[in-house]
């Protein structure tokens, strides 16, 4: 989220964390001399905060401070938090807008996209998809703007959500792009899915007019290939590449979605991957640059990795999360292969650091460390996080990290040491005394998937009992 069933936003702050899924939007961290192995009981527990409110939305830490956006009362805010502090101590709040939610609505309620900063001013997008940007020190607003009413912006409604006046679906959910001096934000509709703003006045830059998919709930990510800065974007239609320049349309791979498309695409080289769970499966797409042109071809698709919303890593050529089919499951990047898949700790979310994976279930708290290998599930490590919510919206799950209650009740953020040994150094090369170090795992919520009561009324129309298998 920080898409919209973003399950747990894991973040590993020492180094910078400026955005959704980190510095490269790819889930990894740069951090080093991290425990290799957690002792019995996990890692200690360094602090706790309440008061974080309600949503998906997870953290973007730059320095000292973690920014973090939530749903407080009717309305949703983002707020900044002081690391220097412990427990950390908030700084500012500012307001974003109206708490997303609707008439009938018993899924989710307030943000669900993670602020992304540039270390000088943070931005914030709500449910309704008013867009705010403000100054990271102070928290005083810069400018701001309303995707749907500014730029013509619409969310594919598919799968359910709120669809009147205007689709918005489960609400916004893809994380604004830092590129330069200019803010990518996925708008969705009829004048453009991607658009560029500057990102000191929020002025329209460009508008993505060739290519006039609505969102979706994935995240778009940076890549440079054949020599041209592009953004990709997973939609309900396929995979699209924008050009950062001027908006145009670079290519356009075809792979209508019928479910909703929230896992953020894997990029290296020339070669992007994406999934989408609810029996869609994976696509290995090779991108192609030849006088100026640009083609998408299939390198493989199969519905081995079904990726509903915890992301993915690549790591050492091996695609590595949860998928719908198996479980965890390790999958060779260039040829599609499922290497191995476990029925373990149940559907979460995963990072990299140090060698290790981060899995983090959805329900029940488990956090377990993986060795990123090829010949099967390695735990290194194991715990629970402190407390589970006993108080959610009726149809949400357990809220992991945040420890959540009701939509307008306080919710909690827990962070854990990762550090070991003496030895370590922080990010400039100095020594790093063991009480001063700032490596956390922050542990963030999800509520159970939005549509699944949608899908549980389809199967009573065919017949079918709730525990059978998603088509």
């Amino acid at each position: 989220m920080r898409g919209l069933v973003i399950l747990l936003a894991l973040a590993l702050v020492a180094a910078d964390w400026p955005q959704f899924r980190g510095p490269n939007r790819d889930g990894r961290s740069a951090d080093t001399g991290l425990l290799q192995a957690w002792p019995k009981g996990g890692p200690k527990l360094a602090w706790t905060f309440a008061e974080c409110g309600v949503g998906y939305a997870g953290p973007a830490v730059v320095g000292d401070r973690l920014f973090l956006a939530g749903g407080r009362g009717t309305d949703e805010f983002v707020f900044a938090l002081d690391l220097k502090m412990s427990p950390p101590k908030e700084l500012w709040s500012a307001k974003i807008g109206p708490l997303f939610t609707w008439k009938g609505n018993s899924w989710n309620a307030g943000t669900n996209v993670s602020p992304t900063t540039d270390g000088e001013r943070v931005y914030v997008l709500g449910g309704f998809g008013d867009l705010l940007c403000v100054e990271a020190a102070t928290g005083k607003e810069v400018w701001r703007a309303n995707l749907p009413k500014d730029l013509g912006g619409a969310v594919n409604p598919i799968g359910g959500g709120l669809e009147e006046p205007t689709p918005l679906g489960w609400g916004y959910s893809a994380a604004p792009l830092v590129d330069g001096d200019r803010l990518i934000v996925s708008v969705g509709g009829s004048k453009g899915l991607l658009a560029a703003l500057d990102k000191k006045t929020g002025k329209a830059v460009w508008q993505s007019k060739d290519a006039t998919d609505e969102t979706s709930y994935s995240s778009p990510v940076l890549a440079e290939i054949g020599g041209v800065k592009q953004i990709v974007q997973v939609t309900n239609k396929g995979l699209v590449g924008i050009a950062a320049a001027d908006g145009k349309l670079l290519w356009r791979y075809a792979r209508p979605y019928e479910d909703v498309a929230i896992s953020t695409p894997l990029v290296h080289g020339e070669f992007i991957y994406a999934s989408v769970g609810f029996g869609e499966g994976c696509d290995l797409v090779k991108i192609a640059a030849s006088c100026g042109a640009f083609t998408a071809t299939k390198v493989y698709a199969n519905k081995d990795v079904q990726n509903r919303d915890g992301g993915l890593i690549l790591a050492n050529g091996l695609v590595f999360g949860h998928s719908e089919k198996g479980g965890w499951t390790c999958q060779d990047f260039a040829t599609g292969a499922v290497k191995w898949s476990e029925p373990v700790i149940g559907r979460g979310v995963v990072s990299f650091a140090d060698g290790r994976l981060y899995c983090v279930a959805e329900k029940g708290g488990a956090v377990a460390l993986v060795e990123p290998g090829a010949e099967g599930w390695s735990a290194t490590g194991r715990f629970k996080l402190p407390r589970e919510s006993k108080l959610r919206k009726p149809s949400g799950a357990l809220l992991l990290g945040r420890i959540a209650h009701h939509q307008r009740h306080p919710v909690e953020l827990a962070a854990v040491s990762l550090h070991g040994g003496d030895a370590h150094r922080d990010r400039h090369g100095r020594p790093v005394a063991p009480d001063q170090r700032g490596l956390q795992l922050l542990g963030f919520p999800a509520l159970e998937d939005p549509h699944e009561e949608l899908r549980l009324r389809r199967r009573a129309v065919r017949g079918e009992q709730p525990g059978d298998r998603l088509p």
